[in-house]
Formats: structure tokens, C-alpha cells, sequence
């Protein structure tokens, strides 16, 4: 296709690799004010679905994480019965495979969704019936990641929900909420006893706090992978006379390592951990070949989609498809899918889908 830079239509159609979604994250706003009203949810700011659908992003545009995170009180608040839980994940699935994901791993904590009686086990079995449901013959492979909330005491207990569930769809587990003030070496009970199970670990880190908390959870939690992780910035330092940056050893030990980075450009400008798509670490990161992928993070407060996440990389940064293809493999490769799935979609689903798109005649008009 030349030079010609990919449209949003065009990459809707190449195949994509999701990481980092929140489950609550990404509902329809239709599909919030008809459960609320199925559940008697009474909080929501609006019953209609424009204005809510507006106000949802309003309050991702503060430039605070703990501003951002107040949209999911009303998501969390329609999501405590098994019904809403398979509808809202089930929908999830679908919306992902109309956006040209083939893969993804959606994150949700379990303990925010028993206040209505459910159990750990019943809100798990429920999220990944409702992925099963929704993503039967839509050629997605979908996931979940459990996730505790690292401002609680139970992250041990979800670690050994996440591995009970581990042959059922769970393939990781997580810690979100809050950094600052709640360090990821808090949880080393919980981290440890996953190591132990050989499962698989990815950790907030490095979004809403700086080094140490990256820090923290690649030496002491032993995380396969960063949540967000753009703070990592902060340990490569510009070379005075313009030439290759100088990376600390922190950022040298995580290129090395090639542990992965969960980057979601959009919300981290809207949380305040970057300032613009254009000054997002991540075109730095990516020219030091540091393992970068793109994700969506929270698709309803964010507005965004993978497509749109990576066409405001090719706005921002002029990255064409050798790009796009680089950062979905690099995804894939990323997953915790077991090896022979990932091979099996490097090979026969992301490979030939850009092959496609890179020898497509450029279009006129």
C-alpha cells in the first residue's frame, strides 16, 4: 500500500490482540440503564443512554486516576447477578470480535460483584459463560484475568480463585485499583502462591506512581507483564547532543527481560499519566524496542476501540501497517494463551491478515 498511512476503517479489518480491558469497563451504555433498571440499581447520573454515554466520558477527561476510576461505581452497580454478568460479558465478546480483535484478556474483580449474594465462584462461572456465549462463532478467543484490588485484603483468596478457574478460561491474575499508597509487594502472599502454581501474573504498575511501584513488582511480585507500565519513562534519560536515549537499569533489565508493556495511549492521557497521544512514552518505547503493545483499558469511559487506539498511534507517530503488525505480534507473543494457541494465531490469523492489507491496491478518493 506504499506509503499511504491505514485508515480507521482499514484497521478495523486486520486481526487484533487485546491485554489490558476492564469487563467494567466497556459496557454498552443501553445495556447499563436496562439493567439498572432489571436490578433496581437507583445511582445512576442519567436514565438516558446519549447523555449517559457522555457523561461516562466527562468524567474520564479529569486527569486523575482516582477521578477516572469514580465512573465504575454505576458499571459495578448493574453487574451483581449472574444474568447482567453473562449479558455484559457476553456483549463484550461481541464487541470486540465486530472491532477485528481475535484475541483478547479481559480483566474484572470478583469481589466487587457479590454484594447481591453472589459468590466468587458464581460471578467467575458467570463471566466466562457469558465469553463462551458471545463469542461462539465470531473467531474470538476470549479470556479472563481475575483481578483483586489492591486497596483490600483479598487478593490471596482471588489468587486461588483465579487458579481453581484456571481450566475453565482464567488464564492470569491481577492487582488494580489505586497505586499510590498501595504497593504491589503488599500482596506478595498472593503473587508468591501463583508463582508456586505455575500461572501466569500481570500487575498495574507504573500508571498512577512512578518507578518503584514498576519496580516492586517485576523484583519482588515476579509480574509477566505491566499494567500500563508508561512510568517506566522516568528511567531513561535523554542523551545530552541528541543522541540514543540513555535507559537506567530498571528499563534496561525490563527490554532485556522483554517484559511485556500493557500501554493504553488514550486513558493514560486522561488519567494524567501522559500528557498527549503525541508526547505518550510509548513512541519513545517502541523505537527503543522495548516489548510494547496497545490496549484499550476501559473502551465506554475512554470512548475508544483497539482500532481507534492504534489509528491515534498512526495520527500521532505516522506508524504504518509494519508498525501495527509489530505491536500485534508483539501482543500475541505477550499472552498467556498456551504456546501452541499463540503460535497457532501468529501463524494463521495475523500473518495472513496483514498480508492482506499490505498488498491491497491503495484506495483513490
Amino acid at each position: 500500500m506504499g506509503n499511504v498511512p491505514p485508515t480507521l476503517d482499514q484497521i478495523r479489518t486486520v486481526p487484533k490482540v487485546l491485554l489490558h480491558d476492564h469487563l467494567d469497563g466497556g459496557l454498552r451504555p443501553a445495556t447499563i440503564v436496562e439493567l439498572a433498571a432489571e436490578t433496581g440499581y437507583k445511582g445512576l447520573p442519567t436514565t438516558d443512554v446519549s447523555d449517559l454515554a457522555r457523561w461516562m466520558t466527562g468524567v474520564a477527561q479529569r486527569g486523575s486516576l482516582e477521578l477516572y476510576l469514580e465512573a465504575f461505581q454505576h458499571t459495578v452497580g448493574v453487574m451483581q447477578t449472574r444474568d447482567a454478568l453473562i449479558r455484559v460479558a457476553a456483549e463484550c465478546a461481541e464487541d470486540l470480535a465486530a472491532d477485528g480483535v481475535v484475541y483478547a484478556e479481559v480483566r474484572f474483580a470478583p469481589e466487587l460483584h457479590v454484594t447481591k449474594g453472589l459468590s466468587l465462584d458464581q460471578v467467575v462461572d458467570a463471566v466466562l459463560e457469558g465469553f463462551r456465549r458471545g463469542s461462539r462463532g465470531r473467531g474470538i478467543a476470549v479470556y479472563a484475568l481475575l483481578t483483586a484490588m489492591r486497596t483490600a485484603a483479598r487478593s490471596l483468596e482471588i489468587a486461588e480463585l483465579a487458579v481453581r478457574h484456571r481450566d475453565a478460561g482464567v488464564v492470569g491474575f491481577d492487582i488494580a485499583g489505586a497505586e499510590a499508597g498501595s504497593p504491589p509487594s503488599r500482596h506478595l502472599d498472593a503473587f508468591q502462591y501463583v508463582a508456586r502454581e505455575n500461572f501466569h501474573i500481570t500487575i498495574h504498575a507504573g500508571e498512577g506512581f512512578g518507578l518503584p511501584s514498576i519496580w516492586e513488582a517485576v523484583q519482588w511480585c515476579g509480574t509477566d507483564r505491566l499494567g500500563h507500565g508508561v512510568r517506566i519513562i522516568d528511567d531513561i534519560r535523554p542523551a545530552p547532543g541528541g543522541g540514543p536515549p540513555a535507559l537506567g537499569r530498571l528499563a534496561s533489565y525490563v527490554r532485556d527481560r522483554r517484559i511485556p508493556l500493557e500501554m493504553c495511549p488514550t486513558s493514560n492521557v486522561q488519567t494524567g499519566a501522559a500528557k498527549s497521544i503525541k508526547e505518550h512514552p510509548i513512541g519513545l518505547l517502541r523505537e527503543l524496542l522495548l516489548r510494547v503493545t496497545v490496549n484499550t483499558d476501559n473502551r465506554l469511559m475512554s470512548g475508544v476501540t483497539l482500532s481507534s487506539e492504534f489509528f491515534a498511534l498512526v495520527e500521532a507517530f505516522g506508524y504504518g501497517w509494519g508498525d501495527i503488525e509489530w505491536l500485534t505480534t508483539n501482543a500475541m507473543k505477550s499472552a498467556f494463551a498456551p504456546f501452541d494457541e499463540r503460535l497457532k494465531i501468529i501463524n494463521l490469523k495475523i500473518k495472513p491478515g496483514f498480508a492482506v492489507v499490505r498488498t491491497a491496491p491503495p484506495v483513490s478518493g
